[in-house]
């Protein structure tokens, strides 16, 4: 991956990251890594625990960014989700959600899109 994605990505975690803390979402974990993969960001809000994937572009030339995270990743998501529970030895509800970001470099301004329990 090159660097310029990596930043991206990065930016996008934070823009997410400040999007769900003005929403009432604690943040208990960022770029959480198994074997199965990698969860961006985890956060708890009342008594639910959120596995998020971040997914930024610079537009939607090639479709829009949360279309970007399809079943296969959705598994590996909730695997180590699964994984996350058990170390931590807790036993919440718990859900997967994506947040699609879209930087608008010519306003510096981002869309975010939020959907929530998608599996």
């Amino acid at each position: 991956m090159s660097d310029q994605k990596i930043k991206l990505g990065k930016i996008g975690e934070e823009i997410g990251a400040k999007y769900l803390k003005a929403k009432g979402y604690k943040i208990l974990a960022r770029n959480f890594y198994t074997r199965q993969g990698e969860i961006d960001l985890i956060c708890q809000k009342d008594r639910v625990i959120h596995f998020i994937e971040v997914k930024t572009r610079t537009s939607q030339s090639f479709g829009w960014p949360e279309e970007a995270v399809d079943e296969k990743k959705i598994e590996k998501i909730s695997e180590s989700a699964q994984k996350y529970l058990q170390q931590n030895n807790i036993r919440p509800e718990w859900q997967i959600d994506i947040i699609g970001i879209i930087i608008e470099k010519e306003n510096n301004s981002a869309r975010i899109d939020f959907f929530e329990n998608i599996c």
